[in-house]
């Protein structure tokens, strides 16, 4: 019996080893395969009681584990697409025949590192038929809530490469001196006129036409201005749309700053922002003409009209020109009229215990019992990493651990062989005695 169990032993620890050297075959394969994760092999031995002070060999048994939350070294790339998690969490990825099926949900799978790109359809997929998923945003580019629990919300990133966008103006700023000669005795009341452009909702460019007429009175200073607004869109054309009259101090402290605003037509001026709203052909627009008492807006000061700060937001129509995603996942377009929108966002997925999921192909693996339950997060918030763009995981694979490891191995396995063939003798020496 002893002499049996040596052999079992010895022959438990050839197929130990055997598990070893696969694993360690397997890390030096994958060493550069970005987003690796290295498997290790423990060892643990079978005891056996003894009874009767016989002592049998329980022999050794050896246990994988792929060590998922093992993060590899990030090296830089030249794609904006590709992508890397710097520290805790995973992206999530589903395969892209399920995409293509397109029957439903597609699985998610997670992963730490991928190169994505779009494919005909406009897909961000890896060479590995990968594809990203993420949560789309609205048209106005905020991420509406979705459930964190689950990953019913997420869909596969689709990026419309051919896609035009144009934002309508929605607020603006008038900066304009007005000269403040015109509004004395004896001064000629000429009109000063100013043309703003716009951008309607379909990213046409229009006009809101500003006149400004001075008061002018028969002694002294008026100190006083009727601004009119008329828009190009709207019909019929020159139609008025707001019109005010503005009141400038002239003491030594705020001489030269609005002192009162009348509403004669149009949306009411507010103090507290110095905005007012008018109505164009397309919905309402801020104007910031400034507040009361301040130099921010319209002033009257000197004797020059000087339109000196407009601006405005919106843009004309423009062309996609690249996509990028930022540290907190937010996948943003560009275009070439100079505008970004917001048009997914992509989360990090965390678990309890990494190491317990299942390891699919492809550096993907998929939540289990073991793992415990996942949850959606922002990418920088709570226990996560952020995401890094331009960048991939290398191989979490050590090569000069495993070389080292393997050279362990072999001796082993040599010393296992050897058992072997000492059991072979000793047994040979038995079966010689009934000679």
């Amino acid at each position: 019996m002893t002499i049996s169990s040596s052999l079992n032993a010895g022959v438990a620890g050839l197929q130990a080893n055997a598990t070893r050297l696969a694993s360690i075959s397997d890390n030096i394969a994958n060493s550069s395969t970005y987003g690796y994760k290295r498997v290790s092999t423990e060892f643990e031995s079978l005891v056996i009681s003894s009874r009767g002070g016989a002592y049998s060999a329980g022999g050794v048994r050896a246990n994988t584990q792929r060590l998922i939350d093992q993060r590899g070294p990030l090296v830089s790339t030249s794609n904006a697409t590709d992508l890397a998690v710097r520290g805790r969490g995973f992206l999530p990825v589903t395969q892209a025949t399920e995409v293509e099926v397109g029957n439903g949900a597609s699985n998610m799978m997670l992963t730490t590192t991928g190169s994505f790109r779009t494919d005909s359809e406009g897909y961000l997929r890896s060479n590995s038929g990968l594809v990203l998923l993420g949560w789309p945003a609205l048209p106005d580019g905020t991420i509406p809530s979705f459930p964190r629990d689950t990953a019913d919300g997420l869909e596969p990133v689709q990026i419309n490469v051919n896609q035009f966008s144009g934002e309508p103006t929605t607020s603006m700023t008038l900066g304009v001196n007005l000269p403040a000669t015109d509004t004395d005795a004896g001064a000629s009341g000429d009109v000063h006129n100013l043309s703003v452009e716009y951008y309607d909702n379909l990213g046409t460019s229009e006009n809101i036409n500003v006149t400004f007429t001075p008061t002018v009175p028969a002694t002294g200073s008026s100190n006083e201005w009727t601004i009119t607004m008329t828009d190009s869109a709207t019909d019929p054309a020159g139609t008025v749309i707001g019109e005010y009259i503005l009141t400038f101090a002239d003491d030594r402290t705020a001489g030269g700053t609005l002192a009162s605003v009348t509403t004669v037509s149009g949306g009411p001026y507010d103090p507290a922002t110095g905005q007012l709203i008018v109505d164009v052909a397309g919905g309402p627009i801020e104007i910031d003409i400034g507040q009361i008492g301040e130099s921010d807006g319209i002033t009257q000061l000197s004797d020059a009209f000087a339109p000196v700060s407009i601006s405005k937001d919106g843009s004309p129509v423009g062309n996609m020109t690249s996509v990028e995603v930022d540290a907190n996942g937010y996948v943003h377009a560009y275009f070439d009229t100079g505008i970004t929108r917001t048009i997914y966002q992509v989360p990090l997925v965390d678990l309890p215990n990494p190491n317990g999921m299942v390891a699919l192909d492809s550096q993907t693996y998929q939540p289990s019992v073991d793992s415990g339950s996942f949850f959606l997060w922002d990418a920088s918030d709570g226990p996560t990493g952020d995401i890094l763009a331009f960048a991939l995981e290398e191989s979490s694979t050590d090569v000069a651990g495993e070389l080292t490891a393997m050279i362990q191995t072999q001796r082993a396995y040599s010393s296992n062989a050897k058992v072997i063939q000492t059991v072979d003798e000793m047994l040979q020496e038995t079966t010689n005695i009934k000679r």
